[in-house]
């Protein structure tokens, strides 16, 4: 059976980690995507992370399976045209640049849309594309910063830290495939396309979503509070004799339940933990009560007793053993791609799971430039004397 997006084209102009988390997205779902990357080091990202046999660094080589890149110079008349010419052929245009970059260079949405009306031209950018912050340049640790992210994120009584992943190009990239799954239903109806503004800042302000709800209902500022959560409790690690145990009591069935599994029956009936709300206000008292339970045995025994209970508990891993977790292994949340300098490459696969039309991860990151040839002779039925007499002049790049 096809994939979803097998007849879908993407000119992916996206660079580092927002744009290409999106296309990554597209791509394992059968769609065409062109990476489209400048002359010289290409994207930036390519220089990121451990260095693996050959250019590439594992931060690139575990992004881009999936895609073909080539090599264009956009700031050339010719390679302009080469621009608009794939956007006639293509569904969507995927661009992380700094708001403004794209208009100066007259690659915007207005100016290919008048190529391709049923264009879907979607922007990636930290602020939006208009308001007051739209020019600055944005990395994910500002806008986890700008968002309040960093400020409800840490332990308790010290300074917010940034998310251990880069969570606000993270979520934008989902949002942006969210976005343009969007727009290619309403281009089935209408056939029309349509600009696509994502911004990092709202990505991350959709995640503090009810953070905020609580700030206006009580107009209390959110501090961090470690792995602790503000709307619940018990509902954070604790130490036991050997490792930590991630415990969740989020409901006052559970926590009664809790309560004489763990034999401490008589915190039910205490007045200050008898609610919900009650035991959040009460937490400094509540939670070294419990802390000195868990270190009367081993995580190991914890976990058999909790679980045999249906009480939510969990184990704090590092990433070797999440590599060979149980869970993990079982349903082949990793996998393996030969690359052509690096060699075998491992890396997360795809987290959606569709029963008749399954997400692949069949060909790896391309190297610089790998498929300019291929996709302008497939794309734009370009012969080889037009490709090597644009190579020649510096308009595209054919290898890397």
């Amino acid at each position: 059976m096809r994939l979803p997006l097998e007849d879908i084209k993407v000119l992916d102009l996206s660079h580092a980690l927002a744009g290409p988390f999106c296309s990554t997205m597209l791509a394992d779902f059968g769609a065409q995507v062109i990476k489209l990357e400048p002359p010289g080091s290409g994207d930036i990202a390519r220089n990121w992370g451990a260095p693996m046999p050959g250019p590439d660094h594992a931060y690139f080589l575990s992004l881009h399976r999936n895609k073909r890149s080539i090599v264009v110079d956009l700031k050339r008349p010719q390679g302009k045209e080469l621009f608009f010419r794939l956007v006639e052929r293509c569904d969507i245009v995927l661009e992380n640049y700094r708001v403004g970059a794209l208009a100066r260079l007259g690659l915007d949405y207005e100016a290919a849309r008048k190529r391709n009306p049923g264009i879907i031209y979607c922007s990636v950018s930290g602020f939006g594309q208009d308001g007051p912050y739209r020019g600055r340049a944005a990395l994910d640790l500002i806008l986890q910063a700008e968002s309040g992210m960093i400020s409800v994120t840490g332990e308790a009584g010290g300074s917010g830290v940034r998310a251990g992943v880069s969570i606000a190009d993270l979520t934008a990239g989902m949002n942006a495939a969210y976005g343009i799954m969007l727009a290619l239903r309403v281009k089935e109806r209408t056939g029309e396309g349509q600009a696509v503004d994502i911004s990092m800042l709202e990505g991350q302000l959709a995640l503090l979503g009810t953070t905020f709800g609580n700030y206006f209902a009580d107009g209390v500022i959110p501090k961090p509070l470690g792995t602790a959560y503000a709307a619940v409790v018990p509902y954070q690690t604790f130490h036991t004799r050997t490792r930590d145990l991630a415990l969740a009591i989020a409901s006052q069935k559970l926590w009664k339940k809790f309560c004489q599994v763990i034999g401490r029956a008589e915190l039910i009936d205490d007045p200050r933990y008898r609610t919900v709300p009650g035991r959040a206000r009460n937490r400094e008292s509540l939670i070294p009560t419990l802390q000195e339970v868990f270190l009367t045995r081993t995580y190991e025994q914890w976990e058999a007793l909790l679980l045999a209970n249906d009480i939510p508990v969990g184990a704090i891993n590092n990433l070797a053993q999440v590599v060979e977790h149980p869970q993990v292994r079982a349903r082949d949340a990793l996998v393996e791609l030969d690359h052509p300098r690096a060699g075998r490459v491992r890396m997360v696969g795809t987290p959606v799971r569709l029963s008749r039309t399954p997400g692949t991860v069949t060909a790896p990151a391309p190297t610089l430039g790998q498929h300019t040839g291929e996709a302008l002779r497939d794309l734009l039925g370009m012969n080889t004397g037009e490709i090597a007499a644009l190579s020649a002049a510096g308009v595209i790049g054919t290898a890397g």
